[in-house]
């Protein structure tokens, strides 16, 4: 069989991704070999162009049977880590199928989907598609996957330390340490994507039936109620075209807990410490930094305070 022998191609915006810390410019350094050693070994042909995730190089191939699929290598990160073991307890139900994977180099062979997603479909819509993904998602926990409170609990404290130095109120910083002690306190009852919002759901098509897929997932096991807020996060600029930003926040929130069978008192709740939490790594940061705030960065701690406020008003 004739090999791939053509070079891999490393996308612009990954390598301008070189001066984000040691671990990329040492993973970047070594992407090309791995992709080329990974294409050898799983006898794969390279079909077009590569594109990228926010960590991710990703690349269209066929498969010496000569099905059609991607092969993704992902930054050796801990939030890429147990990708493959959610993807195989999945099975494809309501995710993308794993085809293989070599969890050492961060390597998956995956089912190729049209990369059409939702970030153009209606809000409301996209939220009811994402609320019936998560209902199939959450499925028992696993033993590979890390618990949600091995992540959380370290996110806290390192908010508690912080709450005098925050480019927010403070009683909504303490608001979310008491809250997300209480929710991580319980013992994790689902696997739990941790990122599902508009880009990581794709269209696919199997058995000549459309359907959407989940894709990248930042798997534990943990609680399905914390799975709202990147929903209610991106996009943020579609709010208040109609209506105030307070009702399209509040529409999106209660129709994923709708479609998804969640509480609604416990998913508000997860919404307020990830929305705070999401804000505190911004200043954070910022302060490692020695350097104040952007202004992206000031717009970014604004919105997701607005969230914070809004599922409570």
């Amino acid at each position: 069989m004739a090999t791939d022998r053509t070079p891999p191609v490393i996308p612009p915006a990954l390598i301008a991704r070189r001066h984000d810390g040691p671990e990329w410019a040492d993973w970047l350094d070594r992407l090309p070999t791995i992709a080329a050693g990974v294409r050898d070994e799983w006898h794969l042909t390279q079909v077009g162009p590569v594109w990228h995730g926010a960590c991710s190089w990703v690349a269209p191939v066929v498969t010496v049977d000569g099905e059609s699929a991607v092969l993704k290598l992902a930054l050796p990160d801990e939030e890429s880590e147990h990708e493959h073991f959610a993807l195989q307890r999945w099975q494809g139900r309501g995710a993308v199928r794993l085809l293989r994977a070599d969890p050492h180099r961060r390597a998956m062979l995956l089912e190729r989907l049209d990369r059409t997603d939702l970030t153009d479909a209606w809000d409301e819509e996209a939220c009811e598609i994402v609320g019936a993904l998560l209902a199939q998602l959450h499925v028992p926990p696993v033993p590979q996957l890390r618990d949600q409170s091995s992540y959380v609990v370290p996110w806290l404290d390192a908010l508690a330390r912080d709450l005098r130095d925050l480019p927010m109120p403070r009683r909504m910083a303490e608001q979310a340490v008491s809250l997300g002690r209480d929710l991580v306190a319980e013992s994790p009852t689902a696997v739990v994507h941790g990122d599902l919002h508009f880009a990581n759901v794709l269209r696919g098509a199997r058995d000549g039936v459309v359907q959407w897929l989940a894709i990248d997932p930042k798997p534990s096991n943990g609680d399905p109620h914390s799975e709202c807020e990147p929903m209610l996060r991106n996009r943020f600029d579609e709010y208040g075209v109609v209506g105030s930003v307070r009702d399209g926040i509040r529409r999106r929130f209660h129709t994923l807990v709708d479609t998804a069978g969640l509480d609604e008192d416990r998913a508000r709740d997860w919404v307020v410490v990830r929305s705070i939490v999401n804000a505190h790594w911004t200043a954070r940061a910022a302060a490692g930094a020695a350097r104040k705030l952007t202004a992206a960065e000031r717009d970014h701690v604004t919105r997701c305070i607005t969230l914070a406020k809004a599922v409570q008003e």
